[in-house]
């Protein structure tokens, strides 16, 4: 095992209970140069008990242990590791366990198909402030998210009431829109290229563009206009 004096590396934690996949994560995680483990639990009980350790940069978790859910030990390192980034490893892809996932703490979500060198990727990503998201769970994500705003809203104030003479909505497309929207749910641009499938430099586009149309020049204002002129419902 490396130094633990070698802070520079990413101290990742790991509880996982499938013994081909802890062996797989280890070996890649030994053969890198910038990542170390810190800690292997097997369970959700020994997942707990890790935590009273000294937080680790990145929490990799099973949600199918064999004691409970990994859920429980997210809720637990979102509260006791609060720097720690979590990402979610795991063979289930189920809406019910992803929004689970997310709302106890999980910055991340990747099903067990990725190559152990894509693995290393996802977790130096999560450390720099990314949010690995398997294709199959982004698209799941778009479809939910597109059906909410799909949703006309139950009562909703008329936005135009505040507008005087023959103003209108700056006129956003429908691509547009959706990165408004996502925008104001909090995602950066190199995750909303990667919920939309496109380019960072697509996204970048659209960005400019809902700018020019709604005449601002920062995502707060942004934010702002499209609420005030009702293209944003809340």
């Amino acid at each position: 095992m490396q130094p633990s004096t070698d802070r520079q590396l990413i101290q990742v934690a790991l509880v996982e209970d499938d013994v081909h996949f802890q062996n797989t994560i280890i070996a890649a995680i030994e053969a890198s140069p910038d990542i170390r483990l810190a800690s292997m639990a097997s369970t959700r009980a020994q997942g707990l008990h890790a935590l009273a350790k000294p937080p680790a940069d990145v929490l990799l978790v099973d949600l199918g242990l064999p004691d409970g859910s990994g859920v429980d030990v997210i809720r637990a390192a979102h509260a006791q590791w609060p720097t720690c980034a979590v990402m979610v490893c795991t063979t289930f892809g189920d809406e019910a366990h992803v929004l689970q996932s997310i709302e106890a703490g999980a910055s991340g979500y990747l099903l067990k198909d990725s190559a152990p060198d894509n693995m290393l990727h996802e977790i130096r990503s999560l450390h720099g402030g990314g949010s690995p998201i398997s294709p199959l769970i982004a698209r799941q994500i778009l479809v939910r998210f597109r059906s909410a705003s799909a949703m006309p809203p139950a009562s909703t104030p008329s936005a135009p009431a505040a507008r005087t003479g023959n103003e209108q909505p700056a006129a956003l497309s429908s691509r547009e829109k959706e990165v408004l929207e996502l925008i104001t749910k909090g995602f950066t641009a190199d995750e909303i290229a990667r919920l939309m499938q496109v380019s960072l430099h697509t996204v970048q586009t659209y960005v400019r563009r809902i700018y020019s149309k709604l005449k601002v020049n920062s995502k707060a204002e942004a934010i702002y206009e499209a609420r005030h002129q009702g293209i944003l419902v809340s």
